[in-house]
Parts: C-alpha cells; sequence; structure tokens
C-alpha cells in the first residue's frame, strides 16, 4: 500500500524579488514530494518587476495563487497566505531562497517522526559576486553570526529557533500565526510562543535552503540593524528569550565607544577594546574558509558591518 502523503501549501512573502522569484518557485515546483498543494504568493509593494513576474508564474502554473500584502511586512503577508492554504503542513519559503530536491519531502518525514511543531534546517548562504561570497562566508562564521546551528550545521534535535521552517498547520492557527507587530525576528517570536505551549522547534541538518546574501555593504548594513533592532523588540516582548549570541554586538558597541572616548580624555589604554575587536576581525578574515585573497578582504569590512550594524539596532530599537 503506498504510503499516505500529507497536503502541503507553500507560503511565502515577496517584495522587490524580481531577481530571485523565477528561481524560488522552480526551485519548489522542482520538489520530489507529490502533494504540494498550493504555492501561495503575498506580493508586496514593489518596484522592479515582481508584480508582473509573479502574475505570470501564476499564469502558468495552477497550483500558484497570488494575493496582496498591501503592507508589505512579512508577517502580514504569511498570515494571509496561511489564512488561506488547505495544506496539513505549511512550508515556509523566502523569495530569495531555493529549496534543495528532497527538503519538503525530507521536512514532512522529519515533522511527523518527531511530532514537532515546527522542523528546520541550515541557511546555507551562497553568493554570486564577491562581495555576495564574502557575506555569505561571514554568515557561515562563528565568529560572524555567533553559534546559532541554522548558519553551519550542527546536531540534529530540539532547538530555540530554525531557519524558515515547516510548520504543523494546527499549531501555526491556534497560536494566531506570526506576530505582525514585528518587520523582523517574527519567525524567532512565533518559536518562543511554540516553546512555551510545551511544542518542539526542531533542527534538522538534512533540510538545506540555498540563501542568496544582500549585494552591497549598504543593504547589508541595513538587513542586520533591522535584525538587532527587531530582536530587541522580541526581548521586549518575552524577556527570559534573551541569549549571550545576542548581547555580544551591543556590548561590542559599547566597548568601542568607552575605549575610543576614555583613549582621548583618560587613557590610550582605553583603545585596548577597539584593538583587540580589529585584530580578531583581521585573524578570522585570515583564517576563513575563503580561498579567495580579495574576498577575505573583503570579510574585513563585512564582519564589522554585521556586528556594528546589529549591535546599533539593537541598542536603538524600541525602548525595553
Amino acid at each position: 500500500m503506498e504510503q499516505y502523503k500529507p497536503s502541503v501549501s507553500v507560503i511565502m512573502p515577496v517584495r522587490n524579488s524580481g531577481d530571485h522569484l523565477n528561481k524560488c518557485v522552480e526551485s519548489i515546483l522542482n520538489q520530489t514530494y507529490e502533494s504540494i498543494d498550493e504555492i501561495i504568493l503575498g506580493v508586496g509593494p514593489s518596484d522592479d518587476g515582481t508584480h508582473k513576474i509573479a502574475a505570470e508564474l501564476e499564469s502558468a502554473e495552477a497550483r500558484i495563487k497570488v494575493i496582496s500584502n498591501p503592507s508589505g511586512r512579512t508577517a502580514s503577508a504569511l498570515n494571509a497566505a496561511a489564512s488561506i492554504a488547505t495544506g496539513r503542513y505549511l512550508v515556509r519559503v523566502d523569495s530569495h531562497c531555493k529549496l534543495e530536491k528532497n527538503y519538503v519531502q525530507q521536512a514532512i518525514r522529519t515533522i511527523q517522526r518527531t511530532e514537532a511543531a515546527n522542523v528546520g534546517g541550515v541557511q546555507k548562504a551562497e553568493g554570486r559576486s564577491m562581495l555576495e561570497r564574502s557575506i555569505a562566508t561571514a554568515m557561515t562564521s562563528k565568529f560572524g553570526v555567533g553559534n546559532s546551528r541554522f548558519h553551519y550545521g550542527g546536531v540534529e534535535g530540539p532547538s530555540d529557533t530554525v531557519y524558515l521552517g515547516v510548520y504543523d498547520s494546527e499549531i501555526f492557527h491556534r497560536l494566531g500565526g506570526f506576530n505582525e507587530t514585528l518587520i523582523r525576528n517574527q519567525d524567532y517570536e512565533l518559536n518562543i510562543r511554540i516553546r512555551e505551549t510545551g511544542n518542539t522547534v526542531w533542527f534538522d541538518p538534512n533540510l538545506v535552503v540555498r540563501y542568496t546574501p544582500r549585494s552591497s555593504i549598504p543593504a547589508l548594513f541595513r538587513q542586520y540593524f533591522q535584525y538587532g533592532q527587531w530582536k530587541r523588540a522580541v526581548v521586549k516582548l518575552h524577556p527570559s528569550s534573551i541569549k549571550v549570541r545576542q548581547i555580544a554586538a551591543p556590548l561590542l558597541i559599547i566597548g568601542i565607544l568607552f575605549g575610543i572616548t576614555s583613549s582621548i580624555f583618560l587613557n590610550i589604554w582605553g583603545l585596548a577594546v577597539p584593538g583587540m575587536y580589529l585584530a580578531g576581525v583581521f585573524l578570522a578574515s585570515l583564517v576563513s574558509k575563503s580561498s579567495d585573497g580579495w574576498e577575505r578582504v573583503c570579510l574585513f569590512f563585512v564582519f564589522p558591518t554585521m556586528h556594528i550594524a546589529w549591535g546599533l539596532g539593537f541598542l536603538l530599537g524600541p525602548p525595553l
């Protein structure tokens, strides 16, 4: 007897994704899992042809549904898509991503085996240009992003969070979906609520999603500033969720500012903190897995951009 394969709905927020949307959807259509019933695109305000591409995809494939997301917010797009989804499981996909061919099949096996509320895996950052490849290297480095397993892999098991996620739709709807007041970190916040209600978030390193990083230093700065800013908002909602890795960047900012100020008014030894950090950046860049010399040079700018932007975002975010 053929094994029952529960239905799946893919939900995706889409905004200014003209360069990535076709390849992302193609990776979904090429999945080995046979019971993907629908692919729902929540399309927000865009100025790069995204609406036209989404409409063409909808016309070409019966399973694709395009819905409007006037706010442009990720959480509202996902919730709107989930509200009309019919699948037993919800597969969240972002338009900058490409799924491995067995991603959905592996995810459904894992979520059924573990009875988790959400399963996810590894964000495998891959760049096209020299700068994107450097950013990808930084995003898979413990010096760059701390000890979150979803950035570089690790042992399968329960986790505080995972990349993207495949959700049990019943639990997702019972918890009210994503918090639409959050611009970023809405996935982390939902995972907190999942765990607080006694359910499990499960990390499976065999679930691999290929991700294209930002293509410029200003875009990277804005991205990580928002990460820090909205992580602070999540901490405000769930104070006990704070992790050591999440206060490292804010402490770095404070240490650098204190060190520079004290070196001016008190003692040159105040430069020890910024000096040690720069030495760490240089060493991490030198020993990175990148084999290209210029990519390593780029890392000397990428690491501080990520750390300083995240730290400033956290310090300047909404009051705690």
